[in-house]
């Protein structure tokens, strides 16, 4: 499986970007698919996870600014970020995750998205 991460880029605070996460490849047995970020000198953070139940997961800091979701054809991710704040500048990078035996991960390249003050 590939991802390609798109969308990251310059904003004012209180604007609003969308980026996209397309996957390639063998898509069978994908469980969820999701946003991490990792800002300057801290450590990557979950943003938000859509399983393919249906159910979702926001972090606690983006809860009713984001939203996640999922095209219908299960293969590309998208995140909605609106009411951006310069805390949230860093690099976003989508996951996705198959259910086998080990479990495996594939991450995008990230995408950068800057909100200036």
């Amino acid at each position: 499986v590939q991802l390609q991460a798109s969308g990251g880029g310059l904003v004012q605070a209180g604007g609003s970007l969308r980026l996209s996460c397309a996957a390639s490849g063998n898509m069978f047995n994908i469980r969820f698919m999701g946003w991490y970020r990792q800002a300057p000198g801290k450590q990557r953070e979950l943003v938000a996870t859509f399983s393919l139940g249906g159910s979702t997961n926001y972090a606690d800091s983006v809860k009713g600014r984001f939203t996640i979701s999922v095209d219908n054809a299960r293969d590309t991710v998208f995140l909605q970020m609106n009411s951006l704040k310069p805390e949230d500048t860093a690099v976003y990078y989508c996951r996705a995750q198959k259910i086998t035996t080990p479990v495996v991960d594939y991450w995008g390249q990230g995408t950068l998205v800057t909100v200036s003050s």
